[in-house]
């Protein structure tokens, strides 16, 4: 891939940054940023093995698994504003160094408790480290060689989750050592650690006397956003374990509540001329609201797909975590030839790739529930439809993205990838929760058919929400 990155700059200690080839700074940093959204989902296939050898209870399991991502979610923006700060490669080295440490911490915890504690820690890293990646890419690409990473990076952000699903499964069936569950934590262990060596020599130094550096850190700002985001993840998490019970109303009422003070404070701030955690200029760059609403209907359906055929694989079917988890392989195969293929296509195709990727992602959850009706297995229909989704996600995802970034100006960089990448983890919890309650609330009696009528009302739901995606952009086009 060839790109175009900005010319050498001055360093911060004063000589001449000349910066390695733009195509290795890409591979290091969307290499984290795939190993941290591996993460969100890998642990997904393994939970039932980590549940049984660490005799975790369900609210325990649930925690395992989402306190990764309720972390990462409530720290991203902070993250984002932490580089801004501190430096672009400072905070992406300390936040890979984080991870990288969590992660073996996880794969050698010794109970349930232990576990919960590491993820949460491991979520922290993520947050520190990923906000980053977009920032780089935004303040080292110009032009042609902008749009095609930001292709790339859409292409990883979205196919994470799929992979991680495939992955967890070859490595838990792998059981490699005697391990079981362990590998699919211990193996972000040489990764990470290859990862730092890399971006010491790769990573440009952070400039000296960045204008974005020197707005200061909005500590009310941080603490409402954090508040809302903690009020409203962590019921989301928990809802569904806990049938539901008041609080979780309660606390999602008021994250409501919360987001609208954070954002009155925000505007506030900005008028007097201070510096808000998001500028809100940064919401009214061209495209970019529309993008957060495609954005969080294409990862909610994403998540809520993975999550729910997960489910019915495993608990329905009675399939293995490296059959569960390979069957994902065409979504995350299609979803990533898509995403880094798709400026190639014919011009008169460009501006219905979004439209069509949305109307495909819809009719191919549909095809997906019908060819698993009955209990069946699915066999080559499903396969098929499963790549339909992959497609279909790509196109609603990857035109957009790139289209709402390629024209952000530098200084905006930390605080529009702060703000979609929040966006992307919302998004997923969101589409969890939401479609991981419709299918288990569905699921009254054990057996295949009693999950395949749950997961086709999941499909249903699904392919319904994926039309919000172009109705959106028509309900927006008059203004």
């Amino acid at each position: 891939m060839t790109t175009t990155a900005t010319p050498p700059t001055l360093s911060e200690h004063g000589g001449t940054d000349n910066r390695p080839r733009p195509g290795l700074l890409l591979a290091v940093v969307l290499a984290a940023q795939f190993m941290a959204l591996l993460d969100t989902f890998i642990v997904n296939v393994a939970a039932p093995t980590i549940r049984d050898e660490l005799a975790a209870s369900g609210a325990a399991l649930q925690l395992v698994v989402a306190g990764y991502t309720v972390s990462y979610a409530i720290l991203l923006i902070t993250g984002a504003r932490l580089g801004d700060l501190l430096g672009h490669r400072r905070m992406y080295l300390g936040g890979l160094a984080l991870f990288t440490a969590s992660s073996l911490a996880c794969g050698l915890a010794a109970d349930a408790g232990q576990l919960i504690a590491f993820r949460l820690v491991q979520g922290a890293g993520a947050a520190l480290m990923i906000p980053q990646v977009l920032s780089l890419v935004q303040r080292n690409f110009t032009g042609e060689g902008r749009v095609r990473a930001l292709g790339a990076y859409s292409a990883v952000l979205a196919t994470g989750a799929a992979a991680g699903q495939v992955v967890g499964g070859v490595l838990v069936a792998a059981d490699l050592f005697g391990a079981s569950w362990r590998p699919v934590f211990l193996v972000n262990v040489p990764i990470g650690l290859a990862l730092l060596v890399l971006g010491v020599r790769v990573l440009p130094r952070d400039r000296r006397g960045d204008p974005a550096r020197v707005r200061g850190l909005d500590l009310p700002g941080l603490v409402l956003l954090a508040a809302a985001v903690s009020l409203f993840t962590v019921p989301l998490v928990l809802g569904q374990e806990r049938d539901w019970p008041a609080w979780t109303w309660a606390s999602l009422g008021a994250s409501a509540v919360l987001f609208a003070v954070f954002c009155g404070y925000e505007s506030r701030l900005a008028r007097r001329g201070g510096a808000p955690l998001i500028a809100p200029r940064v919401l009214r760059l061209p495209g970019m609201g529309l993008a957060v609403v495609r954005i969080a209907v294409v990862m909610g359906v994403n998540a809520g797909f993975l999550f729910a055929m997960t489910l019915h694989f495993q608990s329905g079917l009675g399939h293995g975590a490296l059959r569960a988890g390979l069957t994902f392989a065409p979504t995350a195969v299609v979803f990533g030839a898509v995403g880094l293929t798709w400026r190639r296509w014919p011009r008169t195709w460009q501006r219905h790739l979004v439209t069509g990727g949305f109307l495909l992602a819809s009719a191919s959850a549909l095809a997906s529930g019908w060819a698993l009706r009955d209990g069946r297995t699915g066999g080559p229909a499903m396969y098929l439809a499963f790549a339909a989704v992959g497609a279909g996600l790509a196109l609603a995802f990857s035109p957009v993205l790139t289209g709402a970034l390629a024209s952000v100006r530098q200084e905006d960089a930390a605080d529009a990838s702060g703000l979609l990448a929040t966006v992307n983890q919302l998004g997923q919890l969101i589409g969890v929760a939401t479609f991981g309650t419709l299918f288990l609330g569905r699921l009254n009696v054990p057996g295949p058919q009693a999950s395949a009528d749950a997961l086709w009302v999941c499909a249903l739901a699904m392919a319904a929400v994926s039309l919000l995606g172009p109705v959106a952009g028509l309900v927006r086009r008059p203004r």
